[in-house]
């Protein structure tokens, strides 16, 4: 896992997903990376590093990033094309980020060897900005 820091775009995996935004004109790009961990208990860490990344793209959608560096260029642009994410896709990401840092995630396992509370803690913050964004909770 070529991993510097545990913000969202911390990864070499999610600088490569980010790549995919260039090209989007719409949120259906997130919402296909955060499908594949919903409902999961076992989840993949490649799988978790993208859903968490692509849980980032929405909270920037909501004005509230948890993360602005070289390394999320590409989200404005594209946040500007897609436009605000409604409240199913922030529900999606919510979920998404609540099953890729489960206790069973393989990406949890992993930052258990190195410095859980770094990862802990962009986790919790981008969690609190996705809730923060949801209808009635501003």
């Amino acid at each position: 896992m070529g991993t510097w820091s545990g913000e969202p775009f911390g990864s070499d995996s999610a600088s490569d997903w980010a790549y995919d935004l260039a090209d989007a004109s719409d949120w259906s790009v997130v919402r296909d990376a955060l499908a594949p961990v919903i409902g999961q208990t076992d989840v993949d860490a490649d799988d978790a590093v993208i859903a968490i990344a692509a849980a980032e793209v929405v909270a920037h959608g909501l004005d509230r990033p948890t993360q602005t560096d070289a390394y999320t260029e590409s989200v404005g642009p594209f946040v500007q094309r897609a436009g605000r994410p409604d409240a199913a896709l922030v529900a999606l990401a919510l979920d998404a980020l609540a099953a890729s840092s489960s206790p069973d995630s393989e990406l949890t396992e992993l930052w258990q060897d190195e410095d859980p509370d770094e990862w802990l803690s962009a986790n919790e913050a981008l969690k609190q900005a996705l809730d923060a964004g949801l209808p009635g909770r501003d």
